[in-house]
């Protein structure tokens, strides 16, 4: 982290550039679980040939099975492999330069798991590794990280294929790793057929770009595939995807309530912030108050964006955030969307009593201590207990005292 970082344990947030000068007037930036990566992936070597195979002897690599389910040591530790155990997966993926590669794609070739290229944990100078200039700007050091979807294959290493989406255990720098790798190799596994001709794609980029093929051996003398427009001009087709998705910790207009919601689907007692996907041309601001109108029938006027958090699951991003309710905007209607089972307004001195008790996921059964007349609201890995820890620490200014 950067320079006048604060770890809290208890809240699986960190806030971050305290003495900076905008920290002063904004608050402290708050970076939440699933960020905060010890990587810097210097995205400008991905198609660096020469480095990406210097790399590979020296690189850790972390493997992803079928269900993208990472190889993990422990719960909170994942499980990295050498460049040796994986060889004979991916052999010499660099051997060719990117214009090689498309020009020697056959269909018939057997397909090879795609490596991703993670960057360089700048922290860790233990493998000697270095690229670049002799010396100052342009030279890299770092350890060399790389994800690999492996499929049902053993590396025969040890370990635990570990479900990670409900058990956020991990280690913040683990998890961040994590959410890079899973949220591209599924991109990968979805993106093996271009979506605009239909052909079969191949991945560049070390993994974060597919492209889709003039070319194809396997057709001999007749190797010209038909034309796609993603081979031309200026497209967005054949790059991973990111989905913004809202969420929302809202407060009524005299600022000491908040609104929460409940899914059927949810283990009883458990509620949370509302959220949803933001829409084409849509503002996050926007996102906020047509969601919060569609699932309780409450109109928002202020938006303010709190914080972000990547969620792999596939590939969202969370754009935390706290509104505030308009005067004659409160009453709640659960009639337009069926998404909410029960949603209603709670005082935020509850709310902080209930952050402080122990937490538990959605696959959990209730926390140690819980009693009758409890809520069970989210743990401090998941933004929204995030949102709701600013809502009782007054971030919108309502709270009295």
């Amino acid at each position: 982290m950067s320079y006048n970082a604060t770890y809290h344990a208890k809240t699986g947030a960190v806030f971050d550039f305290t003495g900076a000068m905008m920290s002063k007037k904004f608050g402290p930036e708050v970076t939440n679980y699933f960020s905060g990566s010890p990587i810097n992936r210097v995205s400008f070597l991905r198609t660096n040939n020469t480095f990406l195979s210097a790399a590979l002897p020296v690189a850790k690599f972390l493997l992803l099975n079928s269900t993208l389910d990472p190889l993990s040591k422990t719960p909170e530790n994942l499980a990295f492999v050498s460049y040796d155990v994986v060889k004979p997966l991916i052999g010499a993926p660099y051997s060719l330069s990117e214009e090689e590669l498309i020009a020697a794609y056959s269909s018939a070739d057997p397909i090879v798991p795609t490596p991703l290229f993670l960057g360089l944990n700048t922290r860790d100078v233990s493998s000697g590794f270095e690229f670049g200039n002799e010396s100052g700007v342009g030279r890299y050091k770092g350890r060399p990280y790389f994800a690999i979807a492996v499929g049902d294959w053993d590396p025969k290493v040890g370990g635990e294929w570990r479900r990670t989406r409900l058990d956020l255990k991990l280690t913040r720098d683990h998890a961040a790793m994590l959410a890079q790798a899973r949220s591209i190799l599924d991109w990968n596994n979805r993106n093996l057929f271009c979506s605009a001709c239909g052909g079969r794609t191949i991945s560049v980029h070390a993994g974060t770009k597919r492209v889709c093929p003039p070319l194809d051996k396997a057709l001999g003398d007749k190797s010209e595939r038909p034309p796609c427009i993603s081979r031309n001009g200026v497209h967005n087709i054949a790059f991973p995807r990111t989905d913004p998705t809202v969420i929302m910790a809202i407060v009524n207009h005299t600022g000491d309530k908040v609104l929460l919601g409940r899914q059927r689907r949810w283990p009883e007692h458990f509620y949370s912030c509302l959220a949803g996907f933001c829409e084409p041309a849509e503002s996050v601001e926007e996102a906020v108050r047509r969601e919060t109108w569609e699932e309780s029938g409450v109109r928002v006027g202020r938006v303010v964006v709190h914080s972000s958090q990547p969620w792999p699951y596939p590939a969202s991003l969370m754009l935390g955030c706290i509104g505030e309710a308009l005067p004659d905007g409160e009453d709640i209607h659960l009639g337009h969307d069926p998404e909410l089972h029960q949603a209603d307004w709670y005082p935020i001195s509850y709310v902080r009593e209930m952050l402080a008790k122990p937490a538990a996921g959605l696959d959990e059964g209730p926390p140690e201590g819980f009693r009758e007349g409890d809520m069970r609201l989210p743990p401090a890995t998941a933004i929204a207990h995030q949102l709701l820890l600013a809502v009782t620490n007054n971030y919108h200014g309502g709270l009295k005292n």
